[in-house]
C-alpha cells in the first residue's frame, strides 16, 4: 500500500514528477486543470479494498476529475442509477458480483466506459476482459501515471465516438437532427408514452413559398434561410423537445409530455419567432418568412405512420387555408 501513498505524495508535491524516479518527465499533455470545477468528467472507482479506493479517489480529484466510490458491484450499479458517470474503473476480484459481471451489466444498461483492474495477471487475458465490454485493462499495483494515460485515451475515444454518432444523426445545414433519427426517436417516445401514460405531440412545419424564394434569390440564400430557421427553432424548445429537418423545407418537432393544446401554444411561439426573423437576400431587400404548421397529439395504440400522417395532413390543411396557419387534427378530425 506504500506504493500508492508514494504516488499520491509525488503528485501533491509536484505533478510533473515521476512517482518512481522523482525526475521531471511529464509534458504539457498531462498538465493539471487550473480549475477543477471546469471539468465535468465523472469517474466511478469500484474496489472492495478501502485503502485502494480512497487513494485512487484522491488521485482522480488531484488531477481534476470528479470522483465517486463504490465498495462492490452492487453499490456501483446503485450509483450508476442515480449519477451521471463517464468512466468506471473497477477491480475484478470482489465479493459478490465480480468486476467482469459488473462490466457486462454496465455495457447492457449504461452509456459509460469501463477500465478493469486486476492483481492476478495469470488468471485473466486482455482479450477476455475486452470481450466482456471493457474499454481497457490494467494490472495492479496500478501506476497512476499509466492509469491517467489510459483514462485520457479512453475519454478521447469516447468523445470521438460521440462526435461521430452526432454527425450520423445531424443535418449538416440546419444542425437539427435528421429524418433517419426522427423515426427512431419517435418510436422511442411513443413506447414511453404507452408505458407512463404521458401525452405526446408532434409538429410538422413547412416554410411558405420557399420554392419562390429559392427561384428569386438563389439556392445559397435559401440555404441561409434553412440554417437560420434551424437555429430559431432550437431556441424556442425545451430541453426535452427535439427538432428535425424532415426533408427539403420541412421540419418536425417531437414534444414529449405535451398535450394538443400545449402543442398548439408551442407552435404559436415558433411561428412568432420565425416571422420576427428578417432576411436580406440582397442589399436593400428585407424579407419575412412564415411557416404552415400541423399539430397532432398521439392516441394510445396508434400506428407511427398514422400519427405522422395526421400531423402532415394538418400541415397541408394550414397550407390550403392560406398559409401562415396552425392546424390541429385529432384522430376524430382525421377520420
Amino acid at each position: 500500500m506504500d506504493y500508492y501513498f508514494y504516488q499520491i505524495a509525488a503528485y501533491y508535491v509536484n505533478p510533473d514528477t515521476d512517482p518512481d524516479t522523482g525526475t521531471m518527465t511529464r509534458k504539457s499533455n498531462l498538465d493539471l486543470p487550473q480549475e477543477k470545477s471546469d471539468n465535468d468528467t465523472h469517474i466511478l472507482i469500484v474496489d472492495d479494498d478501502a485503502t485502494v479506493r480512497f487513494l485512487m479517489n484522491e488521485f482522480m480529484e488531484t488531477v481534476g476529475y470528479r470522483s465517486l466510490m463504490a465498495a462492490s458491484g452492487e453499490e456501483a450499479l446503485e450509483k450508476l442509477r442515480n449519477e451521471s458517470v463517464d468512466v468506471v474503473i473497477t477491480d475484478i476480484m470482489m465479493p459478490g458480483m465480480d468486476g467482469l459481471e459488473l462490466t457486462e451489466l454496465i455495457r447492457q444498461k449504461y452509456n459509460c466506459e469501463i477500465i478493469v483492474m486486476t492483481g492476478y495477471s495469470g488468471d485473466y487475458s486482455y482479450e477476455e476482459v475486452i470481450n466482456k465490454g471493457a474499454s481497457d485493462f490494467v494490472f495492479k499495483p496500478v501506476r497512476f501515471e499509466e492509469l491517467l494515460l489510459r483514462l485520457k485515451r479512453v475519454l478521447r475515444e469516447r468523445f470521438l465516438k460521440e462526435k461521430l454518432r452526432r454527425l450520423a444523426i445531424t443535418d449538416d445545414l440546419t444542425k437539427l437532427f435528421n429524418a433517419r433519427h426522427f423515426y427512431k426517436q419517435l418510436k422511442h417516445e411513443t413506447d414511453r408514452c404507452g408505458r407512463y401514460k404521458h401525452p405526446l405531440s408532434l409538429l410538422l412545419l413547412d416554410i411558405d413559398h420557399f420554392k419562390s424564394y429559392n427561384d428569386t434569390y438563389g439556392h445559397l440564400a435559401g440555404n441561409h434561410v434553412l440554417a437560420r430557421l434551424g437555429e430559431t427553432i432550437r431556441k424556442t424548445l425545451r430541453k426535452m423537445d427535439s427538432a428535425y429537418r424532415y426533408g427539403g423545407e420541412e421540419f418536425t418537432i417531437i414534444l414529449p409530455e405535451t398535450n394538443g393544446e400545449e402543442a398548439r401554444n408551442a407552435a404559436r411561439r415558433i411561428a412568432d419567432a420565425v416571422i420576427a426573423e428578417k432576411f436580406e437576400p440582397k442589399p436593400g431587400t428585407t424579407v419575412n418568412i412564415t411557416m404552415s404548421i400541423g399539430v397532432a397529439e398521439y392516441s394510445a395504440g396508434e400506428e407511427l405512420e398514422a400519427f405522422i400522417k395526421r400531423a402532415d395532413m394538418a400541415m397541408f390543411a394550414s397550407k390550403q387555408s392560406g398559409r401562415n396557419r396552425i392546424t390541429f387534427y385529432s384522430p376524430e378530425d382525421f377520420s
